[in-house]
């Protein structure tokens, strides 16, 4: 069976990102009928920054995946494990991802589990898979308007632990009025069905 994790992160109900995030997985599933999802709203129930507990776990070779202090961490690598597609929506937050995404991935990357370090570099874990990123801007990204340091920095987490497959949705201009909005989903609509065409 299909699985779709779905991850959402802006605490506005209504936005952007989050819904244009749904129409990606609403995609998804009519390409896969029978596809279960598991859903992460990281503003509902966000993620605890790592604590002491967490880094001396971590940071000792000899502790095991079992060991009490990892169990949130095994349970968001589980569901990202279990999926097939990933859809995250997220909004930037001053120029990078909002604290509760950074949260969830400082509990995703986690050496000796979801990558292991060779004097090459870091070698990914985790099997390969899409992801599909919806990020959405209230002011406009292209022509170098303002800086963007979460799309590269975001390709590089999941290049650490494996996963090659990401595709970015750039939503910006949302706050330049109804027609920039209008733009927008009109584009979204259009990269959706390039992407995912049924």
């Amino acid at each position: 069976m299909t699985t779709i994790l779905q991850i959402l992160t802006s605490p506005r109900p209504n936005s952007f990102s989050r819904r244009i995030a749904c129409d990606v997985t609403a995609r998804l599933v009519a390409l896969h009928p029978r596809a279960a999802i598991i859903d992460r709203d990281l503003a509902a129930d966000p993620p605890p920054h790592p604590d002491l507990d967490l880094y001396e776990a971590i940071l000792t070779p000899a502790v095991g995946d079992d060991d009490p202090r990892f169990a949130l961490s095994e349970r968001l690598i589980g569901e990202l494990e279990a999926a097939d597609f990933v859809v995250i929506g997220t909004p930037m937050n001053n120029f990078s991802v909002p604290s509760t995404l950074k949260s969830w991935i400082d509990h995703i990357v986690r050496i000796r589990r979801t990558f292991r370090s060779t004097p090459e570099g870091k070698i990914g874990q985790l099997r390969d898979r899409p992801v599909f990123i919806v990020t959405s801007h209230g002011g406009y990204m292209s022509g170098g308007y303002q800086p963007d340091f979460m799309t590269d920095y975001l390709r590089a987490i999941f290049e650490t632990i494996g996963i090659r497959q990401v595709h970015f949705l750039c939503a910006d201009g949302l706050s330049r009025g109804p027609e920039s909005v209008e733009r927008v989903l009109v584009q979204a609509k259009a990269w959706i069905d390039e992407h995912l065409p049924i």
